[in-house]
């Protein structure tokens, strides 16, 4: 492991003149012991402190570190602050349309950028973009708990070089030890820096019409008894709303006691675009802001709406004035921009805010209010997770400003404070991985590995180990089966499997012996059954039979003398006998299974009769007395075979003549024979076992490979990759960022947008980036016969793409839209901003994104080999047409 020495201790006071939390010391202490470190602690508690100091020391030794972030508005924020921290110089901005100073020994970039550059080298190289580079920067480590980009975390981490030391910075997360452990592995020792201390305490509450009150008790572990609904209590009725549910407090209502308890500014989460806007509407006529905070409010206004006429938000305006704002993807970023600046001075007292507020930039505020514990989702409404509640309880409390800060919890018609208060005890949820490779990933792995090293790769993935832990009892499972079938198989060997064949198959045709004579018994007894029922009707006193059945119960039949015959139940007479045991029998002819007519009948006196205390009932017995003795005596014992069918006898010996062999064989008379042949079945049985749950474990553990190789599949059928080289179409492919790079691919490379001018250029690239509107989605403007024209032509290869991906269970988007995309055509035409949003139903900051997601689209283009230099010249030039305010990011 080349990790740099141990350095040389930074003088910590100088850089940081103020006393260090001890997770912040131990980070500290782990880096310059050359280790890698995960560092999870609650938002808002000093992790980037960390990787200041990973910058602070790489400047001292000369070095570079890289900072990636999830989100292009972070990376533009980090650029802010670290040119405030370091220097204008020292800092350079890397994403996907801007590249600003790439050679300072700080860079800011996104993840994906990061995951990019380290594509264009073998895994495990340091490239030429990494020359110097001492240590990489993992802000806001748990997105990759994100559907959309936890994959590039993963490669981040699996491609990044063993000498380069990572800093990983995480929200606490409930399986932070097996992040570490993943760590380890697949990059190098790494420790797991925790904490769970917040510098600012959260106080939880909860609103309801009455007031506000704490959500918890004393300890802080369950709910506050006070809040548990008593079922009978007196006025209760008065609490609930229409439809009998509890109602809500207003807006209005809420503020009011923030405000009487100095609990501004606050973030007020609500999880509706339309609701922030209706809350500002609601509540626009407050004055939240004293003279001096409304004076310096209108400057800093007046001056924005000056410099940009066509941001002011209508509506938004004046409540402004008033200190309060909204907050969502729907405003426009510059709008927005603002509100975050003057949120930060403490000039706004409220801002509404959706909940993509929580998910990174960095604004909190003394108190958050959570509006509802629900949200709506595409599988319909569910309670919030503990991570998305804590995301948003986690922005409250400002270091340095606030002793506490307050989570306050709100009464809706469908949840209250039980709901609150589990949320508000609840542990953080674990990272899962999202792990999922795409077309670009094949591509640009197969372009400097081998396929065995490819798969070596995508085995090493975080989503990887989590199945390989949580399959670990199924794996335990597997070692003690081979280990019963290896002790199996032991023992077995020992006997020569010749001889162990020749007993098998004697053990077979005796049994096959045995079943013939069981049949040939039952048919013959059937027949004899017959012919006793005729003999009985004629028997006589002395004649022998042999009794056993229903009422003469015995183990095996006894020979008696038949002595007389009472009148039966039925038509046919009871049987009274005497045993060759010198005991009477009260019988039915049921109970008759053999009469022995050939032998001589018994002299039977006729004055010989039953005990008089026996009732003449069948199934009744009585012990004889001497003068039944002396006939008992003379009853002989006919032999058995005396009835034999001769098929029966023939049947008989030839069994016993099996049997005998059997008997004389080496096997049987070791005495080991029948638990020899029990381990045999055990280990068929064992082996059967095995393979069905190795078949369980290979099919869940080898997931990402399967989906691997079934895009393999599909990058062949349309001629990607040759073999596993990737050919021209593949290069083109592998050069693209998107969220289907084939389909981008096929589409550059078919030469139907090769001719579009640049207008029309913007509008098709707007086609293939946008995702399905809203049905309520609409634009007043016709789209252009030659973009409608280029993008029809391209839906064969589309419906070719769906049949492949829906063939081998890929569910990678392949986006064409039609709809609303001659709104990007108007806007690179030069048309102005506000008529732009008039003739639309979309918000400005959903314009705004898909212009954004079309410019860095076209921003691609010219860097992708083998496209003809005229397409990536128009696209440079649409680039220019659509890049200027509000769209274009500014960063000084």
């Amino acid at each position: 492991m080349n990790y740099p020495a141990p350095s040389p201790e930074l003088d910590l006071g100088a850089i940081f003149p103020f006393d260090l939390d001890q997770f912040q010391k131990d980070a500290i202490a782990s880096l310059n012991a050359g280790r890698s470190v995960v560092v999870c602690a609650p938002t808002g508690s000093g992790k980037t402190l960390v990787g200041e100091y990973a910058i602070y020391r790489a400047l001292a030794r000369g070095k570079r570190v890289f900072y990636t972030t999830p989100l292009k508005a972070l990376s533009n924020q980090k650029l802010r602050d670290f040119r405030e921290k370091f220097g204008f110089d020292q800092v350079g901005l890397l994403t996907g349309d801007a590249s600003i100073h790439r050679d300072a020994p700080i860079l800011v970039m996104t993840t994906e950028i990061f995951r990019n550059m380290l594509y264009g080298t073998p895994i495990g190289q340091v490239g030429i973009s990494l020359v110097d580079v001492e240590a990489v920067i993992l802000d806001e480590c748990h997105y990759m708990n994100d559907r959309q980009r936890g994959t590039v975390w993963e490669e981040s981490i699996i491609y990044c070089p063993r000498e380069v030391q990572l800093a990983a910075l995480s929200a606490t997360v409930a399986n932070s030890d097996q992040l570490t452990d993943w760590l380890n592995r697949v990059h190098g020792p790494t420790d797991l820096i925790y904490s769970d201390f917040r510098p600012v305490p959260l106080e939880f509450h909860f609103c309801n019409p009455k007031g506000l009150f704490p959500l918890l008790n004393d300890s802080k572990t369950k709910i506050n008894p006070r809040l548990i609904q008593k079922k009978k209590a007196r006025g209760g009725e008065r609490e609930k709303g229409r439809n009998g549910r509890p109602e809500a407090p207003g807006i209005i209502y809420t503020l009011s006691q923030l405000e009487q308890r100095d609990m501004l500014p606050a973030i007020y989460f609500i999880f509706s675009r339309r609701g922030c806007d209706k809350a500002v509407a609601e509540v626009g006529d407050l004055w939240l802001v004293n003279n001096e905070e409304s004076q310096i409010l209108r400057q800093q206004i007046d001056d924005f709406l000056a410099r940009n006429p066509e941001a002011g938000r209508s509506g938004q305006i004046a409540p402004l004035y008033r200190g309060i704002a909204a907050h969502h993807a729907g405003i426009l970023p510059a709008w927005k921009a603002l509100v975050e600046e003057l949120f930060q001075q403490g000039l706004i007292k409220v801002v509404f805010a959706t909940e993509t507020l929580a998910a990174g930039i960095n604004m909190p505020a003394r108190t958050t209010v959570i509006s509802t514990l629900s949200k709506r989702t595409d599988t319909g409404h569910r309670l919030l997770n503990a991570s998305e509640f804590l995301q948003m309880a986690g922005r409250a409390g400002r270091r340095g400003m606030d002793k506490q800060g307050h989570v306050v919890t709100v009464q809706t018609p469908f949840e209250g404070a039980k709901e609150a208060a589990y949320l508000g005890t609840s542990k953080p949820d674990p990272l899962v991985s999202q792990f999922t490779p795409s077309y670009g990933m094949v591509l640009n792995l197969l372009q400097t590995h081998t396929l065995d090293q490819t798969r070596e790769l995508i085995e090493r993935s975080f989503g990887q180990y989590m199945a390989t832990l949580h399959l670990r009892p199924e794996y335990d499972e597997i070692a003690e089966l081979e280990k019963q079938l290896a002790q199996l198989h032991e023992q077995i060997a020992a006997v020569d499997e010749n001889e162990l064949a020749i007993y098998e198959k004697l053990r077979q045709r005796l049994k096959v012996e045995r079943q013939i004579l069981k049949t040939l018994q039952e048919q013959a007894q059937e027949d004899r059954k017959e012919e006793l029922g005729m003999m009985l009707d004629f028997a006589v006193s002395g004649t022998l039979l042999s009794l056993k059945g229903k009422n003469i119960t015995v183990s095996s039949p006894i020979t008696a003398v038949l002595v007389g015959k009472s009148p039966g139940s039925g038509q046919a007479p009871y049987l009274v006998c005497l045993g060759h045991d010198n005991r009477w029998y009260v019988a039915t002819t049921g109970d008759v299974v053999d009469l022995y007519a050939e032998l001589p009948r018994i002299e039977v006196s006729p004055d010989l009769l039953p005990p008089p205390e026996m009732p003449l009932k069948p199934g009744q017995s009585r012990r004889g007395n001497e003068e039944s003795f002396a006939i008992a005596v003379r009853i002989p014992n006919p032999i058995e075979s005396l009835h034999l069918a001769p098929e029966v006898a023939e049947q008989l010996s030839r069994t016993a003549a099996v049997q005998e062999q059997l008997e004389a064989h080496p096997l049987h008379q070791s005495g080991n024979a029948a638990t020899l042949f029990k381990r045999r079945a055990k280990y068929v049985e064992l082996e059967a076992e095995l393979e069905q749950l190795q078949g369980q474990v290979e099919q869940h553990s080898q997931r990402h490979w399967e989906e691997f190789l079934n895009l393999i599949l599909i990058l062949q059928h349309f001629g990607a990759l040759d073999n596993l080289v990737p050919t021209v179409l593949g290069r083109i492919a592998a050069a693209i960022r998107g969220e289907n790079e084939l389909w981008l691919g096929l589409v550059f490379a078919s030469g139907e947008l090769d001719n579009l001018d640049p207008h029309h250029l913007a509008a098709a690239a707007a086609g293939l980036v946008m995702e399905t509107p809203r049905p309520d989605s609409k634009v007043n403007f016709e789209l252009s016969n030659e973009v409608g024209e280029a993008l029809a032509k391209l839906r064969g290869i589309r419906r070719q793409m769906f049949q492949l991906q829906r063939r081998y269970n890929v569910a990678l988007p392949i986006w064409l839209e039609f709809e609303l995309i001659a709104i990007v055509e108007q806007w690179a035409l030069g048309m102005e901003w506000t008529e732009l949003c008039e003739n639309t139903t979309l918000d400005e900051g959903d314009v705004v994104r898909i212009l954004r997601r079309t410019l860095d689209l076209l921003s691609q283009i010219p860097h992708v080999p083998h496209l003809p230099d005229s397409f990536q010249r128009n696209a440079h030039r649409a680039m220019q047409l659509i890049d200027r305010f509000p769209v274009n990011e500014v960063v000084e």
